[in-house]
């Protein structure tokens, strides 16, 4: 078995490919690192010098977690395939066949939600479709090039953004119809997404999960999702859930929790009580099952993405300082957004006597190297933009500046 350093693997162009190299990597035992070119810095940094034997086969991916920062999940492929066992065992639940479908991924193999489709292909033995950014934004060409094939059972999971694009066109509803179920996940449904979704009669299957818990943890049946229901559903097979005592935190039990986060070169254990992890989101558990209430750390979902704006913030200003560009303050807040659920957006105070057009201009540069969920999607020249005398941001105070 591999002893040697992660092999950091660059989610960038074809995916089938890097799916290609992970899997060869597997099977020599080996530990694998998958990041976006812009976030490979970080990831590198947060590698140890060598894989310790027991972890076997893993991934290590980049997760927002419960801490409130960035970090990297280390999820042994053991506890993956565990993952995928329980989502087969829930589609017999469904009336499904696991073995007679076939599995549809527009999502990127960076993130939980894109790599499982390779996982449950694999495990199931079923055809996998790789589907690319640019052909998911062109619904005609879609329906003709990965039309779901009648008489199987296709297989798809999406991020609430790429839904709503793809009922944008009627060539996309058509298309979304042709699938026997279709995850949804990575942010909250919007109520009005969901009822077209019932009208059109496309078969949803709202969830829940996370990079520590190897996605799907809990889902809603299409079946009930066309008859009205909201939320998450039940757990799965494989988990437990439960409600922090005292609080509305959501807890989870599972066999295919990771076994902790990288940091500085070693390995920080996942913090469980007596086997149970806080997962970092706030929720009900009612008959119906798991309705989610958002986050405990003030992190937003921003297409699929979890974003911190500090963190942004932070990095923001790095670059600005790097590039001796000439400013005092920098600001981002989450903003309601039909398409994304929240976007950034930035206030800026220029130092004295700078032009903020201009600096405007090249943060806006800068920003281009960051992850599209982490860019701002409108910056605002702020004057009077200060911190308290604690060196805190009234972020409410802010708030209400940019919707006078």
């Amino acid at each position: 078995m591999s002893t040697t350093r992660p092999q950091v693997l660059l989610a960038a162009g074809d995916r089938e490919a890097v799916a290609a190299q992970l899997l060869q990597l597997w099977g020599q035992g080996g530990t694998a690192a998958i990041a976006v070119p812009e976030e490979q810095g970080a990831l590198r940094a947060a590698l140890p010098a060598r894989v310790d034997p027991d972890w076997g086969p893993a991934v290590v991916l980049g997760s927002g977690g419960s801490l409130g920062a960035r970090h990297w999940c280390l999820q042994p492929l053991a506890h993956l395939q565990a993952a995928a066992a329980a989502t087969a065992a829930w589609l017999w639940q469904q009336g499904l066949d696991p073995a007679a479908s076939e599995l549809f991924n527009p999502l990127p193999l960076q993130h939980v939600s894109g790599l499982m489709p390779l996982v449950r292909a694999q495990a199931w033995g079923v055809p996998l479709h790789w589907l690319s950014p640019q052909l998911m934004r062109d619904p005609a060409q879609l329906q003709q090039q990965a039309p779901p094939r009648p008489g199987t059972q296709p297989l798809l999971s999406l991020v609430p953004t790429q839904l709503q694009r793809l009922l944008e066109q009627s060539e996309g509803v058509a298309w979304l119809r042709g699938f026997a179920l279709i995850w949804v996940g990575g942010s909250a449904l919007p109520e009005a997404v969901a009822e077209r979704c019932r009208r059109e009669g496309i078969r949803l299957a709202p969830c829940y999960g996370s990079t520590e818990t190897a996605a799907l943890v809990a889902a809603l049946p299409p079946d009930r999702f066309l008859a009205g229901e909201a939320g998450c559903g039940e757990p799965l097979p494989h988990a437990r859930l439960r409600l922090q005592p005292g609080s509305d935190a959501l807890e989870i039990q599972a066999p295919s929790l990771a076994l902790g986060t990288l940091e500085a070169g070693r390995l920080v254990p996942l913090p469980l009580q007596a086997g149970w992890w806080c997962s970092g989101d706030r929720a009900a558990l009612g008959p119906g099952g798991l309705t989610l209430l958002g986050r405990l750390d003030g992190a937003m979902q921003s297409g699929g993405e979890t974003v911190f704006p500090e963190q942004v913030e932070q990095r923001l200003l790095a670059l600005a300082a790097a590039a001796q560009l000439p400013l005092a303050e920098l600001l981002l807040l989450p903003q309601a957004d039909a398409l994304w659920g929240a976007r950034l957006v930035a206030l800026v105070r220029p130092r004295a006597g700078a032009d903020a057009t201009a600096l405007i201009t090249a943060l806006s540069a800068l920003a281009q190297a960051l992850p599209a969920s982490q860019r701002p999607l409108h910056w605002h020249p702020c004057p009077p933009l200060e911190r308290t005398a604690a060196g805190k941001w009234e972020r409410q105070r802010w708030r209400a500046w940019l919707q006078p």
